[in-house]
């Protein structure tokens, strides 16, 4: 909140090396190991589906430059409406797998504390 208000320690952007940052804990690691891997697995696809619509369009013109309702092609059908679509279920994919994953480790933390033994 605004009346919250506390002054922290700013670092200049140029005074951190980051050879000297102490390395992140194994958790850490492996979290950010998935979010990368699933961020590459969903870009990849939506880059095949963005990049298959030009191919298409030269390949299978006569279908993809024939209209639809109002007037429209298949070729704006799936560049506008379809890539829209598809970017929301990536964005729906891409959350779910992470609370999943956070829901998994705060599980997984939560039985590792019951047992006595110390992650980390």
């Amino acid at each position: 909140m605004a009346g919250e208000y506390r002054e922290y320690n700013y670092v200049a952007a140029d005074t951190i090396d980051v050879s000297e940052l102490k390395p992140l804990d194994p958790e850490t690691k492996q979290i950010m190991k998935s979010e990368f891997s699933t961020g590459i697995k969903l870009t990849l696809f939506y880059y095949v589906f963005i990049l298959s619509i030009p191919i298409l369009n030269w390949y299978a013109g006569e279908f993809m430059f024939s209209r639809m309702w109002g007037g429209m092609t298949y070729s704006w059908f799936f560049t506008s409406i379809v890539a829209m679509a598809m970017a929301f279920v990536i964005a729906f994919i891409h959350t779910t797998l992470y609370e999943k994953r956070l829901k998994k480790n705060e599980t997984e933390q939560s039985s590792a504390h019951a047992d006595g033994r110390r992650i980390g």
